[in-house]
């Protein structure tokens, strides 16, 4: 079915960039644009949810050239969930950033970026042509470039430089791909792909193309063994930027390689026990990193990398029931890694230090904050029945009936070191007094009512989404469901893009 509104999430954030470029030198301006235009944002992606529950998958042709010809916009279960999260994720960000990011990084043009980002986010999730799947990745990565380098401090600009580096290696790994896959198959439509490359004799030839996109989404996904770009720049912008990268870029890596590797090269044996391995390797050094880190943001930078490879692992099976597992870590690993960096931020704000080293006592002085922030911690690991323990159980299910059991170790490893790490953090920062001889200034107690409320509003916002889901279980798992039945079985997707095939 046709429809306008699939690029409703994609314009009303590159309108809310463009007003707030017209008030580039005012930066109260900015702020309340940036919460209007993310709150809209959230609309949207409810009415295009909505609109593709009750009509089924919806298509767009760009300057209505026909699919295969055109670039087609496309919103399937899968796409339009995921605008929806990055949209509610969006809002938290955009409400912390308000009071959280400092005028002069105002000025430097932060919440115009912001929103060019989450704009090119949207673009990706929606888009149904491989090459425009590229483009926006390209505005990912130079919008977040951006963003890594306000300010100009030393670190940040170290970071950038590694961060840079390797999302460049990776983007050359996906165009060559790209145009090795347009070479043999001459299309770029990815529902059109989809049928073509089953007509094409030389399988060597597919599989080394299928190598070039697995590279490619691999490194933007952070996955073993080109991750540490990850946790080496991360820890370096500001929290907010930090809250963006560490719920959403990585993840916008996992959705590729899902649409990809469902729609297109569809993996074989070969292709799934490289994935298993990778995701196994991938969870393993994530644990060693996160046992390790004493910084909080360092110590959640490898925890994101030990999460991704519970993914990759459900994307390495490729069964029904593993899909679901990953698609539903995927709903619950955005907002919580989300929240997780917006948390860090409030530390940071409270007593200046994300050393664990030099904190402590938090608990004693807002037990109430404290508790909002062990129900992330808790959703988090995985504690019953919050949103982190039920995509667990079709992994583990999964892993099992296939006789992975590799891999069922490594899940095992990487919750028990992820509640370890969670632990540690909690008993040094919350519960332990502050440590003798360390100035522990409260920074928090003096700030202003509103500005209180602003950072701590988006983690109330998201934990309460978290929570939604962790009680909510089966709806979702309704909705992984028929999102996994649409990746298992691509016809319908097909149908909608190039009309029923002879």
């Amino acid at each position: 079915m046709i429809d306008n509104h699939i690029l409703g999430p994609v314009f009303i954030h590159l309108f809310t960039a463009i007003l707030q470029l017209i008030a580039w030198r005012k930066t109260v301006t900015q702020r309340v644009i940036s919460g209007i235009g993310s709150f809209l944002g959230v609309l949207v992606s409810i009415r295009l949810l909505d609109k593709v529950v009750d009509n089924g998958i919806l298509t767009l042709n760009a300057s209505n050239w026909e699919a295969p010809f055109g670039i087609v916009f496309v919103a399937d279960l899968l796409s339009s969930t995921l605008v929806l999260i990055t949209s509610l994720a969006g809002l938290a960000v955009s409400l912390f950033s308000s009071t959280g990011i400092n005028r002069q990084r105002m000025l430097y043009g932060y919440f115009p970026i912001f929103h060019f980002l989450v704009m090119g986010l949207n673009g990706a999730f929606l888009t149904g042509d491989i090459f425009n799947l590229y483009v926006w990745f390209e505005v990912i990565i130079i919008s977040s470039f951006v963003l890594m380098t306000l300010g100009g401090r030393k670190q940040q600009l170290e970071g950038a430089v590694k961060y840079m580096a390797l999302n460049i290696l990776a983007s050359t790994f996906f165009l060559t791909g790209i145009g090795i896959l347009y070479g043999i198959t001459g299309s770029l439509n990815m529902a059109d792909l989809s049928q073509k490359i089953k007509l094409v004799n030389n399988q060597f030839l597919i599989g080394i193309t299928s190598t070039f996109f697995l590279i490619g989404f691999g490194i933007k996904s952070a996955v073993f063994p080109l991750y540490y770009w990850l946790p080496s720049s991360y820890h370096t912008p500001p929290s907010a930027v930090a809250a963006t990268f560490g719920g959403l870029l990585t993840k916008v890596g996992i959705y590729a390689m899902l649409r990809v590797f469902s729609l297109i090269f569809i993996p074989d044996e070969f292709t799934r026990n490289l994935l298993m391995v990778l995701a196994v390797l991938t969870i393993i050094t994530g644990s060693l990193g996160a046992l390790i880190k004493l910084n909080i943001r360092r110590l959640f930078s490898y925890l994101i990398v030990c999460h991704i490879g519970f993914m990759i692992g459900g994307i390495g099976m490729f069964t029904k029931v593993a899909l679901m597992g990953t698609i539903f870590y995927l709903f619950h690993d955005i907002l919580v890694k989300t929240n997780m960096f917006l948390i860090a931020g409030v530390i940071r704000q409270m007593r200046g230090t994300m050393e664990m080293k030099y904190l402590g006592g938090i608990y004693g002085q807002y037990p109430k904050i404290s508790l909002l922030i062990a129900l992330v911690l808790f959703s988090l690991v995985g504690i019953p029945p919050l949103s982190g323990f039920w995509p667990k159980i079709f992994l583990f299910k999964e892993s099992l009936n296939l006789e992975h059991y590799a891999f069922v170790a490594a899940l095992v490893l990487g919750s028990f070191v992820t509640l370890f790490a969670i632990a540690r953090m909690w008993s040094e920062v919350f519960w332990k007094d502050v440590p003798a001889g360390v100035d522990a200034e409260d920074k928090f107690a003096p700030m202003p009512l509103a500005r209180k409320i602003l950072l701590i509003l988006p983690i109330g916002l998201l934990a309460a989404i978290t929570i939604f889901i962790g009680l909510n279980a089966e709806v979702v798992v309704q909705l992984v469901d028929k999102i996994s039945d649409q990746l298992v079985d691509t016809s319908s997707y097909v149908e909608a893009v190039l009309g029923k095939q002879n």
